[in-house]
Order: structure tokens, then C-alpha cells, then sequence
């Protein structure tokens, strides 16, 4: 008697394959940039992944640009957007209230460590942004806190967008920088350069070269974002053609 196990299966008792669906094939996409970078992740390679033609993935991506924006989109879910006040190692700065620009400033920086983790995602997010409920709570939650600091509404819509696109661009500019060693040789050179410089014919850096190199690098985020709420706080918005 033949055994069951050396009958061969028909193809209609093997399992199914699953239905793509738009969650399926971003959660795939993000596996993938995890496993092999974002450059891997085209539409070819992704249904390569997912045993189907990359003819298939268009139905529910429209191009690689907007599949890394809806990989960001899923990474956005790990922001925090309710930090508490003065989180993050951020110094309240004088004479501001209760501690909203602290908790700005801490959102702002967990948007940012998110990039960090995935600089080459922060470069394609500077040409290509989610549209995702994540993304929509991100904008909520940094209009809330500025609308909290009394910042005007028009100077705040203006703002909230600035204030991205500081964050991302940080992030995105480690994208560029190759491999660690190249990056604090670079500093290095800089470093060098600045406190070599003569003071007759740049005085002003030779003046300023101590605070030109001080400062860690989450300090100098904490101030530059500070300095856009700032800007947005009292530069008023204005649409008037320019003469």
C-alpha cells in the first residue's frame, strides 16, 4: 500500500498565496529597508518579495516615491507625540510659560531620531511626504503646542512646516556623509581650519572660533528649533506680492 507521504500534492491542496493589500505590501517594504536599505526597496525587488509581479504593486502604489513615503508613514508611528515637558535632555529656555516650546522641542527631536534611524529615508522624505493618519497626528500635535504658545494661526501653518523641514533635512544631511571615519576626519579638517585662521584676514571667525565649535549636537537641534518657533512667534505672515 502506498503511504500518504510519498503521494505527490496537488496544486489545489497547497496553500494559497496571501492577497496583496496596501498594509501587506508597505509592512513588507518596511522588513525589506530593514533588512537590505532603502535603495533596495524598488518595485521590483518588492515583488520579488512578495512572489508577484511588480505589475500587481501598482494597483495600490502609484511609484517608488510614494511607497518610501508610505514606509515613513508606518515609521511615524513610533514618534512621540506627547512628550513630557523639558524631556529629551532640552533646557527650558528663559521666560517661556509652562513648558510648551520644552515639549515642542521634544516632539520635534523624536521626529527627528526617527529619521536618524533611517537617514536615506529622510532624504527621499524631503521630495516625496506621507499623507497618513500618522503624519496628520505629527502636524496636529505640532500645531496644538503652538497654538498653546499663542503663536498667531497663520504664522503657525507657515511655521509647522519650517519646522519639518529643519528636522528632516538634519536627518537627510546624514545620508551624505559616508562612513563615520570620513565624517569625523571631515570635522577634523574643520576644526583645524577654524582655529588656525588667521585673525587679520577673518577676524570675526578667529573671534568666535571657540563658540563657532561649541555645543553638542542635540544642543544645537534644541536651538535651532527654538529659533524657528521664535521666528514664527513674531515674524507675521504676509502674501503680498513683493514690488
Amino acid at each position: 500500500m502506498t503511504s500518504r507521504e510519498s503521494v505527490p500534492r496537488s496544486r489545489r491542496e497547497r496553500p494559497a498565496k496571501a492577497a496583496l493589500t496596501h498594509d501587506g505590501i508597505v509592512a513588507a517594504a518596511v522588513g525589506l529597508m530593514r533588512a537590505e536599505g532603502l535603495q533596495r526597496v524598488t518595485m521590483r525587488r518588492l515583488a520579488q518579495e512578495l512572489d508577484t509581479g511588480a505589475a500587481s504593486l501598482y494597483v495600490y502604489v502609484a511609484n517608488t516615491a510614494e511607497l518610501h513615503a508610505a514606509i515613513l508613514e508606518e515609521l511615524l508611528g513610533g514618534v512621540e507625540l506627547a512628550p513630557g515637558g523639558g524631556g529629551g535632555g532640552v533646557t527650558r529656555g528663559e521666560g517661556e510659560g509652562e513648558g510648551w516650546c520644552d515639549r515642542l522641542v521634544s516632539l520635534l527631536g523624536s521626529y527627528t531620531r526617527v529619521l536618524f534611524e533611517h537617514p536615506s529615508l529622510a532624504h527621499s522624505a524631503l521630495v516625496a511626504r506621507p499623507s497618513g493618519p500618522h503624519y496628520l497626528a505629527l502636524v496636529e500635535a505640532i500645531l496644538a503646542l503652538l497654538h498653546e504658545g499663542e503663536v498667531p494661526d497663520a504664522q503657525a501653518a507657515w511655521g509647522v512646516d519650517v519646522l519639518l523641514q529643519v528636522a528632516t533635512a538634519t536627518a537627510a544631511e546624514q545620508s551624505t556623509r559616508g562612513r563615520a571615519a570620513d565624517a569625523e576626519a571631515e570635522h577634523d579638517r574643520l576644526v583645524a581650519a577654524l582655529r588656525d585662521v588667521s585673525a587679520v584676514t577673518h577676524p570675526r571667525i578667529a573671534a568666535l572660533g571657540t563658540a563657532l565649535l561649541s555645543g553638542s549636537h542635540e544642543q544645537r537641534l534644541a536651538w535651532i528649533f527654538r529659533m524657528v518657533i521664535n521666528g514664527a512667534r513674531n515674524t507675521p505672515v504676509t502674501t503680498e506680492a513683493s514690488a
